[in-house]
């Protein structure tokens, strides 16, 4: 047990490292700023928040790649609530990734490509081949199935508040099912996963890769 919980947040740490903080500092300051003083003096703030961070990264010899991401979809968003005059648009991105991450679930399931096994792809570079087995693949496919619904229920309740124009209580949605909700679909999609695929009886990566014939050990760790 203790050395699976090790192994979640060392997998957890490699993608969440000094993101959060930044993520979630500028959109709340936002929030609260346009709810005392107004939309402009929130914009300034929230602006001023994100090139902070960038600033502390830059000073520290962190990583400030996606710090600067941040700040740019902060002067973005900024921009968009204030051109419009309108606090709500602000929100407009996040919507948008909302609804992008939604559809692209969805469609990668309907043409038999889960976008969960896109994404192990990328962070660790096992070869496609592997995901696409029969023996892999719905694993994979039912993360992904559990990724729709949790971009789905998202993007409804972003919807709702987004045209109540209730700024502050979406700015609380947006921080709660962000960061720390995907925390938890990634921990459920993390440990379910790997049952799953040693429950389907595949090969590992390693030895999908050194072409072993069963039976096999399966994926010990990683997902």
């Amino acid at each position: 047990m203790g050395q699976k919980k090790e192994e979640i947040l060392e997998e957890l740490r490699s993608i969440f490292l000094n993101k959060t903080f930044d993520a979630l500092l500028p959109p709340l300051i936002y929030a609260v700023s346009n709810s005392i003083f107004g939309l402009f003096p929130a914009v300034l703030l929230a602006v001023a928040a994100a090139l902070f961070n960038f600033s502390r990264r830059i000073i520290k010899k962190e990583n400030w790649k996606y710090s600067l991401a941040g700040l740019i979809g902060v002067v973005f968003a900024s921009s968009l609530a204030y051109l419009s005059n309108n606090a709500s648009n602000y929100f407009i991105p996040a919507l948008t990734s909302s609804t992008l991450f939604l559809l692209a679930s969805i469609i990668s399931i309907i043409i038999g490509r889960p976008l969960a096994a896109w994404a192990s792809h990328l962070s660790r570079g096992w070869p496609l081949e592997w995901f696409w087995r029969n023996d892999i693949k719905p694993a994979y496919r039912e993360v992904t199935i559990f990724w729709a619904l949790y971009f789905a229920l998202r993007l409804t309740i972003q919807l709702n508040l987004f045209f109540s124009e209730a700024v502050l209580n979406l700015a609380w949605i947006n921080i709660i099912l962000g960061w720390p909700t995907i925390t938890i679909v990634l921990v459920i999609s993390y440990l379910y996963g790997t049952w799953r695929l040693n429950n389907l009886g595949g090969p590992g990566v390693d030895e999908f890769k050194d072409g072993k014939e069963p039976p096999w050990d399966g994926q010990s760790r990683g997902f």
